[in-house]
């Protein structure tokens, strides 16, 4: 999943940019409402985290901004407000959630797994194609019961294809979802980790569920051409 964080708060912003980061998150962040309304306009995020005070524009303008341009993406509001009137407020404006600093990094993240999930369409922590589990939760990912050890860009494909399954996804798309602005490396990364995932998902297995489609992209599906 690729998430962007707006938080002008220079240190927490790190350390939450950190946090997303190892629980296999792509993460883009920023540090006030305009460079936020900016990223937003270049990337379709799986979802978005905002503080409600920025410099340049609050939280509230880059909402409107985003719900303007006909996007559904999940947000979340990050903030010291804790009235009544202003998480209803929050809610209100088109907010999916709404938090209040100081907050527990394990209920943020727990947030950001709900709302992900319900944007997907997913009613719990467990994806299943065949099977192949993933909980998102635990962070595992077993297949036939036996456990495989995934590298965090491994899984964060692997749940991007899972989210998606029987979707044909094109590299470009996948590329934009995994892997955030600061990424340097080749034009072939997406075929390079569809082979590392391929080997551990399908290595062992008659029945393959990662697919290429010629000219089109990759598909997780229970059965080829279907």
């Amino acid at each position: 999943m690729r998430v962007l964080l707006a938080e002008d708060e220079e240190d927490l912003n790190r350390i939450i940019v950190k946090k997303l980061v190892s629980d296999g998150y792509s993460v883009d962040s920023c540090f006030d409402g305009k460079e936020a309304i900016h990223m937003l306009s270049l990337v379709d995020y799986d979802a978005v985290i905002l503080d409600v005070m920025m410099p340049k524009a609050d939280g509230y303008e880059v909402l409107r901004h985003l719900r303007g341009a006909g996007k559904a993406t999940p947000v979340l509001f990050l903030t010291a407000r804790d009235t009544v009137a202003d998480r209803v407020r929050g809610l209100d404006s088109g907010a999916n959630d709404y938090m209040v600093k100081p907050f527990s990094f394990e209920e943020l993240a727990a947030r950001l797994r709900v709302m992900t999930r319900t944007a997907f369409g997913v009613s719990g922590n467990v994806i299943s194609v065949a099977d192949l589990a993933m909980d998102t939760a635990a962070h595992s990912v077993k297949r036939g019961g036996e456990e495989i050890a995934l590298s965090a860009k491994e899984y964060e494909l692997l749940e991007y294809l899972m989210h998606n399954q029987g979707i044909v996804l094109s590299r470009e798309k996948i590329e934009d979802h995994i892997w955030n602005f600061d990424y340097e490396g080749g034009t072939n990364v997406v075929d390079v980790y569809i082979s590392y995932l391929r080997k551990k998902i399908d290595g062992k297995s008659s029945r393959k569920l990662i697919h290429t489609v010629r000219g089109k992209g990759y598909v997780l599906r229970e059965v080829e051409g279907k």
